[in-house]
């Protein structure tokens, strides 16, 4: 949760696994005015590129990895006003991308860079005024960085027996990619898992991303966890390793197949 002492060691430890990974690893701090308490929170973006300058191609791959300070939808109302644990909400992507970043280090293809963009403040809440703040944050400063080509969110992928339909505002926006992307999955065996069938409408940090310019797709499985989804029952015992192996594995062969996928304009 935003503000508490372990949101800052949940920093420290993901900040850490990405220097060993990639180059220019960094934090990118800002503060919030919460209206819950009318407190200021301090927050980061944490990320990491690999192979990024010289590349020909620019992929950004996000993950929030703040919990929602408010289990909003428990069905015990004395836990409304308690942090969920995030272990699907949250950490599911997180865990693949830093996994991801671990095993791509000096294995990209010479024309392909990668940057890791775990954002805060994307479930702080109530309401969406107070919600994917890190990615406003980095959404503005896209004008003023080096051209990325496209970007790729993972969020909720970590529960059992995963399903990921294409998320509808993915398709709308960037469905060039989408179809690209499901397609690819298929090729290497994990239609069942990605199927080419369309999902529901998810508010996300894509949406910050699409608006400034950066066509970015959202990989989300929600209505399947909807039981748990911002309630304390958001454990690890709901995830599943093969579940999170699946991603990283079509994220892997995605970013390393030939030839390179390219979004035109």
């Amino acid at each position: 949760m935003p503000g508490s002492a372990a949101h800052k060691k949940c920093r420290d430890y993901i900040y850490g696994e990405m220097q060993k990974s990639c180059t220019n690893a960094r934090l990118q701090e800002f503060s919030h005015v919460w209206s819950q308490n009318q407190k200021s929170i301090t927050m980061w973006n944490i990320i990491g590129d690999q192979n990024w300058k010289d590349a020909t191609v620019r992929v950004v791959l996000f993950a929030h990895w703040d919990s929602r300070a408010e289990a909003d939808q428990d069905r015990d109302v004395e836990n409304r006003k308690l942090p969920i644990p995030g272990a699907n909400d949250g950490a599911s992507g997180v865990a693949v991308l830093l996994e991801l970043a671990r095993v791509l280090k000096d294995h990209l293809p010479p024309s392909v860079g990668v940057e890791y963009v775990m954002t805060d403040g994307e479930d702080l809440g109530p309401g969406e005024d107070e919600m994917y703040l890190g990615a406003d944050l980095y959404a503005n400063g896209i004008a003023s960085m080096p051209k990325a080509n496209y970007g790729i969110l993972l969020d909720m992928i970590g529960q059992k027996d995963l399903v990921v339909p294409k998320e509808v505002n993915s398709i709308r926006y960037v469905n060039r990619l989408m179809s690209a992307f499901y397609d690819h999955a298929a090729s290497v065996g994990l239609s069942s898992t990605f199927p080419s069938t369309v999902g529901e409408e998810i508010d996300d940090d894509h949406l910050p991303m699409i608006k400034a310019g950066l066509p970015t797709i959202d990989l989300i499985e929600f209505s399947g966890y909807a039981p748990y989804w911002h309630t304390l029952q958001d454990t690890p015992d709901k995830c599943s390793a093969d579940s999170l192996g699946k991603v990283g594995k079509l994220l892997q062969t995605w970013l390393q197949k030939t030839p390179t996928f390219k979004l035109t304009d």
